[in-house]
């Protein structure tokens, strides 16, 4: 807890990249979220008529890597007496060898937590969560850097590391504080769920959840939809002003799970610019690598090719479709995409445009808020007792 608070109150050295501040950087900084990594030499597999699937698809890959939208890793890591994620770590799903085979840019480490964690239990576990990812990657430098906002994800692959962005984290981690919330997001939170409070319900956000949004808003930190209820999720798109982010579900048309979303929200989310971030589950998408892409095809289908993304779910306790059981595994997911007709500039929104965009959307919105309104005082009690 120590090594947390004392982050709050220090400053990182200029051109200091394994830790860089949870600043907003200024627009004219942010370099173009498609642009291949630095020193890259450009492949001619993708466009070889002679090059199998798989070919492409590594190639493909290689401009324009897989930004996931959820890892379990932190908690599975907790399990853990010993670990080292650079020489390849066989008790989980995810390591930086596989990684690099699977083309991962950037992923989002989940700081979720068992059910029944509530209060201050649940603050002080998100805490320690917190701090066990600072102290993962900081002891992996080679593989892993942090990363706060879009520009600082691409400078990370540029730098041929993997991005980590931290959350979704639980709302209870909040306990209803405001407070709470800025010092999550000032110790670099980056995403929050809402669900699993009661200012977050089946019957939608009430006036001190909808406050949470806004104060969400201005400060940088995107809101994670998925598992909350369908008054919940459109309630938030409504009133939230930055891209709305759902980073595990897939379309309920097609397998009926509680998190997967049908059409209506779908579409709502894709005119909103929201993400769907389909997870390679077989509970939630089905047990083989054709029944991910059938989702992914509906939800770019009716949300738009700029909202559905990819989220491997990996280390979160669930059972993976075959050709996709650890990270290492994308490049058969979309060479599947590329059998069926997919366009390059189609994948190259799925697996990293589409995450940069929503990144960029989050700090733009920030900035022009913070410009505008006050951190908010608002307690629970005034607005929803």
């Amino acid at each position: 807890m120590a090594d947390l608070q004392d982050e709050l109150h220090t400053t990182t050295e200029v051109g200091a990249l394994d830790d860089l501040p949870p600043s907003l950087p200024d627009p004219d900084d942010l370099p173009e979220s498609l642009s291949p990594p630095v020193g890259a030499e450009p492949s001619t597999a993708v466009a070889d008529p002679d090059a199998t699937p798989l070919e492409r698809a590594r190639a493909l890959l290689d401009a324009h890597p897989v930004a996931d939208g959820y890892s379990g890793l932190p908690w599975a890591l907790r399990h853990l007496p010993w670990f080292d994620l650079e020489l390849g770590e066989s008790a989980v799903d995810t390591d930086v060898p596989r990684l690099r085979e699977g083309h991962v840019g950037a992923l989002l480490w989940s700081l979720h937590l068992p059910g029944g964690l509530d209060g201050d239990r649940a603050v002080g576990a998100t805490l320690e969560q917190l701090d066990l990812v600072k102290t993962v990657v900081r002891t992996h430098p080679e593989g892993l850097r942090l990363a706060y906002t879009a520009g600082q994800t691409t400078d990370v692959r540029n730098c041929g590391r993997i991005a980590v962005l931290l959350g979704p984290a639980g709302a209870a981690a909040l306990g209803d504080s405001l407070g709470i919330l800025r010092s999550l997001h000032a110790l670099g939170l980056r995403a929050l769920t809402l669900s699993g409070v009661s200012w977050a319900s089946e019957a939608g956000l009430t006036r001190f959840g909808e406050e949470v949004l806004r104060e969400m808003n201005r400060l940088g930190v995107l809101a994670d939809l998925s598992g909350a209820s369908e008054e919940t999720i459109r309630r938030a798109v409504a009133v939230s002003k930055s891209p709305v982010l759902c980073t595990r579900s897939a379309a309920r048309v097609l397998r009926p799970h509680p998190a997967n979303l049908p059409d209506d929200l779908l579409a709502e989310l894709g005119a909103a610019k929201g993400l769907c971030m389909v997870p390679l589950t077989a509970e939630q998408t089905g047990a083989t690598v054709r029944d991910v892409a059938d989702h992914l095809d509906h939800v770019r289908t009716v949300a738009g090719a700029e909202s559905v993304g990819l989220s491997g779910t990996y280390d979160a306790g669930t059972a993976h479709p075959q050709e996709l059981a650890d990270a290492s595994c994308y490049p058969h997911l979309i060479a599947e995409l590329l059998r069926r007709g997919w366009t390059e500039s189609d994948v190259a929104l799925l697996t990293w445009g589409n995450v940069q965009r929503v990144l960029r959307g989050a700090d733009f919105t920030a900035r022009a808020a913070q410009q505008r309104r006050e951190p908010s005082t608002a307690k629970i009690a005034e607005l929803d007792g």
